[in-house]
């Protein structure tokens, strides 16, 4: 690829050809940006060392000299010619306006979860399902630490469990951890599942492996740079992605406290989970992408779901 390097350029002409090379490479978004424009953007900005919230209206007249467009040309041939996702290419990714170190180790924090610890606009906040008894919190499945750094600064007064099966992912974790200074609240737990995390908690939070057989071999190349283990629902055999969740609902009664909450991110699997698990009482609560990609399970809705099971044989 051979995009030259103008003698005289500007932010805002620089950021018009950034933009025709994303677009014209027809790349798949989603890790931070939808399109190709904001993409351009953020590895733009990035790219010289500006504010990722800049006001671009205000800057599209700043000179760029040679230097500045050769480096911001060759991070966007990068993205092109290796399909990973531009925060895999800068170490960086935001959540909900916080920053987050990422590596190809971890996922890139996107989840739906997160709208509803912070509260943002267009999404329900879980706290109507919290009060003062909530001082315990696990974040299962934790990738690079963002969900358990997000509930320990929305609710200043609870401690996180902060676990994963991958000992690189803990690693990510604990930079991120160490970056946002929780190191007093967050404990970091190496677990399989359920297997090493040691107590009951008041709120439980999980963005499991879940996408479905269908959907996994459908993934663009952005998606496939990711950690498998971290995506795969099916790992275990399963076509509908449940496998992770299945173990997750059978033994979650067993770490949850009186007045607990299970809050689960199904993605677009919501047919799937629905399907899986027929007779348990889910709350859907709303996030931008309206209701669907996160359910919330009482206590008590877990118990007459497995109440319901014991009657029947085990199939509810």
């Amino acid at each position: 690829m051979s995009n030259p390097v103008h003698a005289h350029s500007t932010l805002g002409a620089l950021l018009e050809r950034a933009t025709t090379l994303l677009d014209t490479a027809q790349l798949a978004y989603g890790h931070g940006t939808t399109n190709a424009r904001d993409e351009a953007a953020w590895l733009t900005l990035w790219s010289l060392g500006l504010p990722l919230d800049s006001d671009l209206s205000a800057l599209e007249d700043r000179p760029v000299n040679h230097d500045e467009q050769a480096r911001v040309l060759a991070l966007i041939e990068r993205r092109i010619a290796t399909r990973q996702p531009a925060a895999y290419l800068t170490r960086e990714a935001w959540l909900q306006g916080v920053p987050f170190y990422v590596d190809e180790r971890v996922i890139i924090p996107r989840s739906f979860l997160a709208e509803l610890i912070a509260n943002a606009d267009g999404a329900e906040s879980i706290d109507p399902w919290l009060g003062e008894h909530t001082r315990r919190v696990l974040d299962l499945c934790t990738g690079n630490g963002s969900l358990a750094v997000l509930a320990a600064l929305a609710w200043p007064d609870v401690t996180v469990d902060a676990a994963d099966i991958s000992p690189d992912a803990l690693a990510v974790a604990r930079i991120n951890v160490d970056k946002h200074g929780l190191q007093e609240r967050i404990r970091l737990i190496e677990s399989d599942g359920w297997a090493n995390v040691p107590d009951r908690y008041d709120l439980i939070l999980c963005n499991p492996p879940y996408v479905s057989r269908a959907r996994m071999a459908a993934l663009p190349p952005e998606y496939r740079a990711e950690p498998v283990i971290s995506l795969d629902g099916g790992l275990s055999g399963s076509n509908d992605g449940m496998d992770f969740v299945r173990h997750l609902l059978d033994h979650a009664l067993e770490h949850m406290n009186g007045h607990a909450v299970l809050v689960l991110e199904i993605g677009n699997e919501r047919e799937h989970f629905e399907h899986a698990f027929p007779t348990l009482l889910a709350y859907w609560p709303e996030t931008t992408s309206g209701e669907g990609p996160v359910l919330l399970l009482t206590r008590e809705a877990l118990q007459d779901w497995q109440a319901t099971r014991q009657r029947s044989g085990g199939a509810a």
